[in-house]
């Protein structure tokens, strides 16, 4: 629905950011990396822009923002996984940035990607599983 948001930063906090667009605060969830470019970013300019992923829920409908379209790309394969959920696949980015978490993956590093809270042995072993293959193709690591 939305696919990025650009404005003012209203507020942030541990995994949340607030945008500030036209007067109208949207609160995004967001990784330990994307708060650190918010940070490099917010010293330059005023205005930052983050790319979005809109989860919807019975319950619940939430927004996540990220720093990059690749940080976007990575939680978007991240979520396709049995067993990981936005959550999750956030815990991974705020760990390790893309660029790692595909190397992590092409290399079967599963220890690095169950250092993410919330993500075990196994999980970690689905994921590489899983995304080898697709990280593969799109990183040219074959």
């Amino acid at each position: 629905m939305f696919y990025y948001l650009s404005g003012i930063i209203a507020h942030r906090e541990a995994g949340i950011a607030v945008i500030d667009c036209g007067g109208v605060g949207y609160k995004l969830t967001v990784s330990q990396n994307t708060l650190s470019a918010i940070d490099r970013i917010a010293t330059r300019s005023d205005k930052v822009k983050l790319y979005t992923y809109m989860a919807v829920r019975e319950d619940d409908v939430e927004l996540f923002g990220f720093a990059s379209e690749t940080e976007l790309a990575s939680f978007k394969l991240l979520i396709t996984v049995s067993g990981v959920g936005p959550k999750a696949a956030m815990y991974i980015l705020s760990l390790l940035s893309p660029e790692k978490f595909a190397l992590a993956v092409c290399t079967e590093d599963r220890k690095t990607i169950a250092k993410a809270n919330g993500i075990g042995p196994k999980t970690a072993a689905r994921i590489i599983l899983e995304l080898k293959d697709k990280l593969m193709k799109e990183t040219d690591l074959s």
